[in-house]
């Protein structure tokens, strides 16, 4: 499943360190692999998990390349504009969003109040 996720991950990250590019494309497979439902293996996903692993991967190394936060460039009087938590995380999220259906529930669940 890493030879997918690396194949997709290469059109998404081109010109890329191959070598860290398949170890964030492993680390992102372990990470969806262990949020599956019981019983749901990375094939039983169709694309989506080669797909959701490769945009993690893309993310990761996008955030490893110190760009992640930068909004904006200016050349002319050189202006360099940061937001925190402006653009990391938007291929991961969407990831989440992929796998949804296969993934366990990891987020805040509402059980009841005592009365």
């Amino acid at each position: 499943m890493t030879d997918a996720v690396l194949e997709i991950a290469k059109g998404l990250c081109p010109g890329q360190d191959e070598g860290l590019l398949k170890k964030l494309c492993e680390a992102a497979c372990e990470v969806l692999t262990g949020l599956l439902r019981d019983g749901v293996k990375p094939e039983d996903c169709g694309g989506r998990f080669a797909l959701a692993a490769a945009w993690m991967a893309a993310d990761w190394i996008k955030d490893c390349g110190g760009t992640a936060d930068v909004t904006a460039i200016t050349a002319g009087d050189m202006s360099i504009r940061r937001e925190s938590g402006a653009a990391g995380g938007k291929l991961s999220g969407r990831a989440m969003e992929l796998m949804g259906p296969y993934i366990r529930d990891t987020g805040f669940v509402f059980r009841g109040v005592r009365g």
